[in-house]
């Protein structure tokens, strides 16, 4: 029988939990890296062996870690991030020259084809690419000298690329999210890119047709249509049927529109799931209830799923990288809180149960299938 093994990254190190296709005993191993942060951790869809996580500590920086054997062993990967050209000849955001400064790695998207081949999203924003598993990296320069950049701002945790999509069905189409500058897409395989953000509205941006400027927390979509995105933003969710170049807003009867991540069902492209918190200075869930909010028509009509998750005095936070899906029948959801919770729903947000509790905070949530 097919099986599923959840990777999360913590505060304090990874963690491997891994089940049968059924998907109610849970086998967890982990600490991997105890102490340091991990702020992704991600598998290879062409070799369900191949792992790759960040790992980063404010005393030794930031080191890019491969396994070949599913999380049993870890090695070093290549940590020289070679960037194009000069990075302090532009200004910045606020007028003044400032050289791009490499801080961690926020996400990796691996090739679906290719296990030697995969991508990472930096702060500061940038975007590289490596096609010898994680041992020498290049960047797309294309994206972070662009025009618009000194228009870019960081976010409250920094200048981040957090979100790449690779387009399953047009191999030079990309998506990437940035903390906040907006949403990007490129054409040519990362050698140019075009910010993708009419229709979104941000408080604080004079201009209601800002090109850039925008905190989009989270972008998502369907393999079977790549055209249409979904987005979680800094206040809204939204929607594009047209591969990002309109957006309309499809918070619909949301308790609030802010939060983070946003995820799509493996077999239903309308069904829509996010997790709804106060505010952006108020980090925790409303009414302290923990509500996962599932849209079964693609966005403006919502349910709370609160079946198995505390509907009283919990007041965590779920992080953008920190939902995932499975491709199993039924689909399973998944999710991390700040509270070190990981929750579980074999049933597509049905039901839902801990596959693991007391973690430290969780920064990200990847689910990877196993044969």
């Amino acid at each position: 029988m097919s099986g599923v093994r959840v990777l999360v990254g913590t505060r304090k190190g990874a963690f491997i939990v891994t089940s049968t296709g059924k998907r109610k005993n849970w086998k967890v191993s982990g600490p991997h890296f105890g102490g340091w942060e991990i702020y992704h951790v991600n598998g290879s869809p062409a070799d369900p062996d191949r792992l790759f996580a960040s790992q980063s500590s404010g005393w030794f920086g930031q080191v890019i870690q491969r396994s070949d054997d599913g999380g049993k062993t870890w090695e070093p990967a290549g940590n020289e991030f070679a960037y194009e050209g000069e990075v302090g000849d532009h200004l910045w955001y606020d007028g003044k020259p400032r050289p791009w400064e490499f801080k961690r790695i926020w996400h990796f998207e691996p090739s679906p084809d290719d296990p030697d081949t995969v991508y990472a999203g930096a702060e500061d924003a940038a975007i590289f690419r490596s096609t010898d598993g994680a041992k020498t990296w290049q960047e797309l320069p294309g994206l972070r000298t662009h025009e618009s950049g000194p228009r870019w701002q960081p976010g409250a945790g920094g200048m981040c690329l957090h979100t790449i999509i690779l387009d399953p069905v047009n191999k030079d189409r990309m998506f990437v999210a940035i903390s906040a500058a907006g949403v990007f897409r490129t054409d040519d395989a990362g050698t140019s890119w075009q910010p993708i953000n009419q229709g979104l509205r941000s408080e604080g941006i004079p201009d209601p047709n800002a090109d850039v400027g925008h905190c989009v927390h989270r972008i998502a979509l369907h393999p079977s249509r790549p055209d249409v995105l979904f987005m979680q933003k800094h206040w809204d969710v939204m929607r594009s049927d047209n591969a990002g170049e309109s957006w309309r807003e499809i918070s619909g009867d949301l308790p609030t529109d802010f939060g983070f991540p946003i995820a799509v069902h493996a077999h239903e492209p309308e069904t829509i799931y996010v997790v709804p918190i106060k505010s952006d200075s108020e980090h925790y869930v409303p009414e302290g209830k923990l509500r996962v909010y599932r849209s079964r028509t693609g966005g403006d009509e919502w349910e709370p799923l609160t079946t198995g998750l505390p509907q009283a005095n919990c007041y965590h936070n779920v992080l953008r990288d920190a939902m995932a899906v499975d491709s199993l029948d039924p689909c399973g959801i998944y999710f991390g809180t700040s509270g070190g919770q990981v929750y579980g729903s074999a049933d597509g947000g049905d039901t839902w149960a801990p596959i693991v509790r007391d973690l430290p905070a969780v920064l990200s949530v990847e689910v990877q299938a196993l044969p």
